[in-house]
């Protein structure tokens, strides 16, 4: 892999996905490529914006990465596909981002530049790690909720292939509207916007600004075809209420747990839809797929998508070939190379017997009897309470089956006797801690029952891609209390 003494990567030629991209411009220009504020883009004024756009790209030295870092809209998207037709990896970093936080990753990336929709912000800090290999388009991050993201850089041969699959798997093509819900540096925009525009679809773009908005959401699912989102967005609905009967065809819960409650509204929101659970990581993207019945518990990881491998290790690193509990290693036709970082690529990548490399997921899955796979929780979660181990995601989901329960996120704290205490912070409506006490005393090991309950009367924070901000749960409920 390069080192930062090498000279940024040679000029390449477009990435498929931009062609495939412009081709439908050429093919189709007066049709709807996206949505933004109650307003149709067409394929031509996208195709547009993108040349204007590539005029800037001439402005930071070198062909070198770059970070872009700006909002979804119409003009980030225009930017993105001028760089893809140019060939040039870009980091798309949050743009919610602490300084010191995105200083870190565009230094990981060795980006010579960073970008926003309306300037050229000069040239970034020589490279910690080196630029991408040859080939990368986009440089995705992880979501950071249990540690600072890390840089997940993509082939463009990749992006084209899973481009390809999700569109055929969830038939979008010329006029299907898909939304698009998720911030565009998180990898569901994979499918939300770049496999839509392939296909030749319309993509609905969601403002990060009304994102829990649900009336807001309800009118903009008015009008879609194909919806992909984290269980908040279905969970915004349903609790809302009032809203039902959407018309979408295929709807996709992703990114996290879907709670029961949440799956049990389904139906009645979109009653013509085929309902499914997705699991994917970063790195990976998209692995298993499984089609939903609300009735059913647990609810499965799925089958396979095409050309996905995956296998079960144990603690001690041995295979778990039957029934039982084990961390959770895939390898897809869709995923990175690596990190740009060796290091944490060894520690995250594994080549098994059939010379594939594999991701060393981080969950923890339970193969049942019949072959079933099911989420137990993540590694990185399992904590030990008095000599005993306890998975913190085991905890929340128990306590998200009591009825009157909204949101839940558990928390180890460090104690001088016990290694650690758990401490739930929860949204919920007339109940107490002992009633949740009780509750989980019921379904789980005395050990995983928690000692403190702290009750939030807003919304739990939110990571940009859905996911509990366990940093700042902890920093607003639990540290205060323990001190």
């Amino acid at each position: 892999m390069p080192t930062h003494a090498d000279p940024p990567p040679a000029h390449r030629g477009p990435s498929p996905t931009a062609l495939r991209i412009l081709a439908r411009a050429r093919s189709r220009p007066d049709a709807t490529a996206l949505v933004w504020r109650g307003t149709g883009i067409s394929y031509r004024e996208l195709g547009d914006r993108a040349s204007r756009a590539a005029g800037r790209l001439a402005e930071p030295p070198g062909y070198g990465p770059v970070a872009v870092v700006a909002e979804k809209s119409p003009d980030t998207i225009a930017l993105l596909l001028a760089l893809l037709a140019a060939g040039r990896p870009f980091l798309l970093p949050s743009p919610t981002l602490a300084e010191p936080v995105l200083r870190r990753l565009t230094d990981a990336a060795g980006c010579v530049a960073t970008l926003s929709t309306v300037e050229y912000a000069g040239p970034a800090a020589a490279p910690a790690t080196g630029p991408p290999q040859d080939g990368v388009t986009f440089m995705l991050t992880t979501s950071g909720s249990t540690g600072v993201p890390k840089v997940v850089p993509l082939r463009g041969s990749a992006v084209d292939r899973f481009t390809t699959w999700a569109a055929a798997r969830f038939e979008i093509g010329p006029r299907t509207t898909v939304l698009s819900y998720a911030p565009l540096e998180f990898d569901l925009s994979l499918l939300d916007v770049w496999a839509t525009l392939v296909a030749g679809g319309t993509v609905v773009l969601v403002e990060r600004e009304r994102a829990t908005a649900a009336g807001y959401l309800a009118d903009l699912l008015r009008h879609v075809d194909v919806v992909q989102a984290v269980p908040m967005l279905y969970h915004l609905l349903a609790e809302h209420g009032g809203i039902a009967d959407l018309p979408a065809r295929h709807v996709i819960a992703t990114g996290d747990t879907l709670p029961d409650r949440t799956l049990a509204a389904l139906p009645e929101l979109f009653p013509r839809a085929r309902l499914y659970n997705l699991y994917g990581c970063t790195e990976t993207n998209d692995s298993f797929l499984h089609e939903l019945d609300p009735r059913a518990r647990p609810v499965p990881l799925g089958t396979p998508v095409d050309g996905v491998r995956s296998v079960l290790v144990d603690a001690d690193g041995g295979l778990v070939t039957g029934p039982g509990v084990g961390e959770l290693l895939v390898h897809t036709p869709f995923q990175t190379d690596g990190y740009l970082d060796p290091e944490l690529t060894a520690a995250k990548f594994t080549e098994l017997g059939d010379g594939s490399r594999y991701f060393r997921s981080g969950d923890l899955v339970r193969r049942h009897p019949g072959g079933a796979l099911t989420l137990e929780g993540r590694t990185d979660f399992q904590v030990k309470v008095r000599g005993v181990r306890v998975n913190a995601q085991a905890v929340e989901r128990a306590l998200l089956e009591h009825d009157d329960v909204t949101e839940a996120v558990v928390l180890a704290v460090p104690h001088p006797v016990a290694g650690n205490t758990l401490h739930a912070v929860v949204r919920a409506h007339g109940v107490d801690s002992l009633t949740l006490r009780r509750h989980c005393a019921a379904r789980l090991a005395l050990a995983a029952v928690p000692s403190a309950f702290t009750f939030a009367d807003e919304p739990l924070p939110r990571t940009g891609t859905g996911k509990p901000d366990r940093g700042r749960i902890a920093r607003d409920h639990v540290n205060a209390v323990v001190k």
